[in-house]
C-alpha cells in the first residue's frame, strides 16, 4: 500500500485491483491503456468478469501470464490521494481490510452505479368541481379511488406516486383504474432531489457576535486562511450561539474557494442545519444522510467530485465524501455516540476520522458540544487541541431552571406507581393553559417494556435474542427491538409455565405516556416521536415541522428530541425517567446521563421565554443529577476523571474490544479463549486482557456474542497486535469476529 501513486500516469505495465466482492487480497493484472489509482475497473476473475477499483501501479508483476484488465469503467480516478490517504489510515488503525475501508470511500450506489430512477408523478385530469362530483360518486362502492382523488383536491399541484399512496394510505391499484377512467394523468419524471429540497427562505445576514464568539472565531479563521490543520473545540452552553460561528466559519472558507463538511448527530438536526445554511448560503449544498435512495446519494456524490457542490451536510458517512479543496470539517455534537459505528468494520468514531483527515488535508476541524467527550475535553485542557468556552446563550435569553422531582415522595402520595408527578401535572397544565410548548423525555418506545409472568417470574423474550419483548398497543404485538420478531396477538397464556391470566405488562414506553396525556389533558394536542413513529421517509422532518409550527402543545419522544433541536415555544421540559441509564454496568454511564440531561435541558426557553427542567427520579441524591442540575459540567469532568484515573479507564488508558459471535455457542467460546491465549503471548507486560465473558447482548439474531476486553498505552499497538492475530488465525465462516478499536461501549 505505502508504494502506492494516486492519480499518477501511466508509466507502469501493471496494476492492482482490489475487487468489490470475495477477496480481500488484491489481484494482479496486465494493463496497456493510460490509468491511474482510485478508477474503476471490470476484470476477468476465473470465467466471469468482476468490479474492482485500482489500488496501485506497478512495475513488476507478482506472477507470471497476468490477464489484460478488461474495461475501464470511469475516466478518471474517483479517489483523491488525501482520501487514499485516510482509508489507509483507517484499515491498519480499525483493523479492517482494506476492501471494507473502500466501500466507505466509493459507496455502493457509486459502485453499483446507480442511476436517478424516473418518478411517477400524479395529477388530476379534470378541473376541483368535476373531480369532487366523481369523488362523492365513488365513496360507497370504490371508497379506494374516492380516497385517492380526495388527497389530489387537498393536493392540487399533484403528488409524487410515493406519497400520493403513503397520504391517501391505498395501494397502486385504484391510481392505475383511475388513470384507465382518464381521471388522473400519471407521467415520469426525471426527480432532482436538489430542486426537491429547494425551499424558499428568507436570506439572513450575519449576526454580530460577542466577544466569546469573537475570541471562538478568530483563530478558526486564521487557520482556513493559512490552510493549516488545527483541531478547535468549542465548549459552549446550549444556545450560547456556536451554530452562528459555524456559519461565519463557513463563510470565510467559501470566500477562499475551499469546501466544506459539516457533520451532525442524528437526521432531525440535519433538516434544521440545512434551513440555517439555505438562509445564509445561496449555493447548492450536498445533502447526505441514510435515507437517502442509492439513486439521490449516488447523483449527490458525483456532483461532489465534480466540484458543482461544496457545503456538505450530513450524518456520519458524509465524512467520506469527494469534497474538493476541502477547507474546513465542522463535527457539530461532538460528543453524540451516534457518530461511532459499533455494527460492522470498521468501527470508527466520526470525529477521530474526521480529524485525522483535517490533518491529511491541511484543513482546521470544528469540534461542537455543550458537554464535550472526555477525551475531547482532556485533549483542549492539555493543549491539543485549542478551547474556546462559550458562557453566555446568544439571545441573552436566561438558562432554563431544573429541578429534581423525589418520586419516591410522589409515590408515596400517590400510594402507588405514577407515570406524572404532581408538579408536572400543574407545570404542563400551566403550559397548555398559556398556549407553550413541551417536551416529554422518555428513552423507552412501545406501551409496554415488557410482559411478566407472575406465577413463574419469567419475562416473555424473544426466542433470537437475549431481551425482553415489548408490547406495542397500537399493532397490539410484542415485538423485539434488536430483530424483527413479533407475537400477535399476546399470549394470554404463559407459554414457559402454562398457566392462564397470569402474565402482566410491566414497564413505561413513549406511546403509553402518549395515552395517558391525552386522557388526563383531554384538550391537548400531542404529537409522539421515536423510531415506530418516523419509520417512513420524510416522516421524522413532518413531525418536527408541525411541532415547531405550533401545531402541538406536548412533544413525547425517545433521545431523537434531545438533541440540538430549537423550538422557540417551548419552555417546559419534562424527563420522566433516567434512573436505569445510571445503573448501566458501563464506564460511561455517569457521562451519558451528564450529557443526555444537559441536552435535553438545553431545549427550553431558548427564546424571550422563560424555561423550566423537571427531572423525575428516585435517586434524587444521585452527584451526577446534582451537578447536572447546577450545569456544572467542569465540576462534574474533574470528579468523574478522578474515577476514571484510579479505575483505568479512558481518557487514561485505551481499549480494544473483540466481539465473536455464532450460532454454535461452545464453538463461539472455544474460539474466543484461543484467540486470548494468542493475544497474550505478544502483548506487552504493561498490557492488560481481560478474561473471555458473554456480551451485555449475549445472543442478538441467533448469534451467541462473548467479547474480549484489552486495555494498554497505546491503540496502535492493540491494533498491530489484533491485526497480526488475525492472520494466524482465521475464525472461518461460522464465527464472526469485530474489532472495535477505542469502544464507546463495554456493555454491549
Amino acid at each position: 500500500m505505502s508504494n502506492a501513486r494516486p492519480n499518477a500516469p501511466l508509466g507502469h505495465k501493471y496494476v492492482s485491483v482490489l475487487l468489490d466482492q470475495g477477496l480481500d487480497k488484491a489481484l494482479d493484472y496486465l494493463c496497456s491503456k493510460p490509468i491511474s489509482v482510485g478508477m474503476r475497473v471490470l476484470v476477468p476473475v476465473q470465467n466471469s468478469l468482476r468490479k474492482g477499483t485500482i489500488i496501485a501501479l506497478k512495475k513488476k508483476a507478482s506472477v507470471r501470464n497476468l490477464k489484460e484488465v478488461h474495461t475501464l469503467l470511469t475516466e478518471k480516478s474517483l479517489i483523491s490521494k488525501e482520501l487514499f490517504k485516510l482509508a489507509t489510515w483507517i484499515s491498519e488503525y480499525y483493523c479492517t481490510p482494506f476492501r471494507k475501508v473502500l466501500h466507505l470511500i466509493l459507496p455502493p450506489p457509486v459502485r453499483k452505479e446507480v442511476k436517478m430512477k424516473k418518478q411517477l408523478f400524479v395529477k388530476r385530469a379534470f378541473g376541483k368541481e368535476a373531480t369532487a362530483k366523481e369523488c362523492r360518486s365513488l365513496r360507497e362502492k370504490h371508497p379506494s379511488q374516492a380516497k385517492i382523488l380526495e388527497t389530489l383536491l387537498t393536493n392540487p399541484k399533484g403528488l409524487f406516486l410515493t406519497d400520493l399512496l403513503e397520504k391517501s394510505r391505498c395501494s397502486k391499484s385504484p391510481v392505475e383504474t383511475l388513470e384507465k377512467r382518464g381521471y388522473l394523468s400519471v407521467n415520469p419524471v426525471q426527480v432532482d432531489h436538489h430542486l426537491v429540497e429547494e425551499f424558499e427562505f428568507f436570506q439572513t445576514k450575519p449576526k454580530r457576535l460577542n466577544s466569546e464568539q469573537k475570541i471562538a472565531l478568530k483563530p478558526i479563521i486564521s487557520h482556513i486562511g493559512t490552510r493549516t490543520f488545527q483541531t478547535h473545540l468549542i465548549h459552549g452552553i446550549t444556545g450560547s450561539g456556536k451554530t452562528e460561528v459555524y456559519l461565519q466559519a463557513i463563510e470565510k472558507a467559501r470566500a477562499k474557494k475551499r469546501g466544506v463538511i459539516f457533520l451532525v448527530p442524528e437526521i432531525a438536526l440535519t433538516s434544521q442545519t440545512i434551513e440555517k445554511l439555505r438562509s445564509r448560503f445561496t449555493e447548492r449544498l450536498g445533502i447526505l444522510h441514510h435515507r437517502l435512495s442509492d439513486g439521490e446519494r449516488s447523483e449527490i456524490w458525483h456532483a461532489i467530485l465534480k466540484g458543482e457542490i461544496s457545503i456538505v451536510v450530513g450524518a456520519r458517512s458524509a465524512i467520506f465524501c469527494p469534497v474538493k479543496e476541502l477547507g474546513l470539517i465542522i463535527v457539530d455534537e461532538e460528543h453524540e455516540i451516534s457518530y461511532k459505528q459499533m455494527e460492522e468494520q470498521p468501527c470508527y468514531h466520526t470525529r477521530d476520522v474526521a480529524i485525522m483527515r483535517g490533518k491529511v488535508e491541511q484543513a482546521p476541524v470544528i469540534l461542537g458540544s455543550a458537554t464535550p467527550s472526555f477525551e475531547t475535553y482532556k485533549n483542549s485542557k492539555s493543549g491539543k487541541y485549542q478551547l474556546s468556552t462559550l458562557t453566555k446563550r446568544a439571545t441573552r435569553a436566561p438558562l432554563p431552571k431544573l429541578s429534581l422531582i423525589d418520586m419516591k415522595r410522589e409515590y408515596s402520595h400517590s400510594k402507588g406507581f405514577t407515570l406524572f408527578s404532581q408538579p408536572l401535572l400543574d407545570a404542563l397544565k400551566e403550559r397548555i393553559k398559556r398556549g407553550e410548548q413541551s417536551l416529554l423525555f422518555l428513552n423507552r418506545r412501545g406501551y409496554h417494556t415488557f410482559q411478566l409472568c407472575i406465577n413463574c417470574d419469567q419475562t416473555l423474550s424473544c426466542p433470537h435474542c437475549a431481551i425482553s419483548l415489548t408490547f406495542h398497543k397500537k399493532e397490539n404485538l410484542l415485538a423485539c427491538h434488536l430483530c424483527s420478531f413479533k407475537i400477535t396477538p399476546p399470549p394470554v397464556q404463559c407459554p414457559y409455565c402454562k398457566k392462564e391470566a397470569t402474565l402482566r405488562y410491566k414497564g413505561v414506553g413513549t406511546e403509553r405516556i402518549e395515552k395517558a396525556l391525552s386522557a388526563l389533558f383531554p384538550e391537548a394536542r400531542t404529537l409522539r416521536m421515536d423510531a415506530d413513529t418516523t419509520r417512513h421517509k420524510g416522516s421524522q422532518e413532518l413531525l418536527l415541522k408541525s411541532f415547531r409550527s405550533g401545531k402541538a402543545d406536548i412533544l413525547i419522544g425517545t433521545q431523537m428530541i434531545a438533541k440540538g433541536l430549537h423550538f422557540p415555544a417551548v419552555t417546559l421540559v419534562g424527563v420522566l425517567n433516567l434512573d436505569g441509564s445510571l445503573n448501566l454496568p458501563d464506564f460511561r454511564a455517569s457521562e451519558w446521563v451528564f450529557q443526555l440531561l444537559t441536552q435535553v435541558a438545553g431545549r427550553a426557553g431558548r427564546e424571550s421565554l422563560e424555561g423550566e427542567v423537571m427531572i423525575q427520579t428516585c435517586l434524587k441524591e444521585n452527584p451526577v443529577l446534582s451537578l447536572a442540575t447546577q450545569k456544572d459540567y467542569a465540576t462534574f469532568f474533574e470528579k468523574e476523571m478522578k474515577s476514571r484515573e484510579i479505575l483505568t479507564y479512558p481518557p487514561f488508558i485505551r481499549l480494544a474490544k473483540i466481539t465473536f459471535s455464532g450460532a454454535s455457542e461452545q464453538r463461539v467460546l472455544d474460539f474466543a479463549n484461543h484467540f486470548r491465549s494468542e493475544i497474550i503471548l505478544q502483548l506487552p507486560a504493561s498490557y492488560s486482557i481481560f478474561p473471555v465473558i458473554p456480551s451485555g447482548y449475549a445472543k442478538i439474531k441467533g448469534l451467541f456474542r462473548f467479547k474480549l476486553l484489552l486495555k494498554g498505552a497505546k491503540s496502535q499497538v492493540l491494533s498491530r497486535i489484533i491485526r497480526k492475530t488475525l492472520m494466524t488465525h482465521e475464525p472461518g465462516r461460522a464465527i464472526r469476529v469485530l474489532v472495535d478499536i477505542d469502544p464507546l461501549s463495554t456493555f454491549s
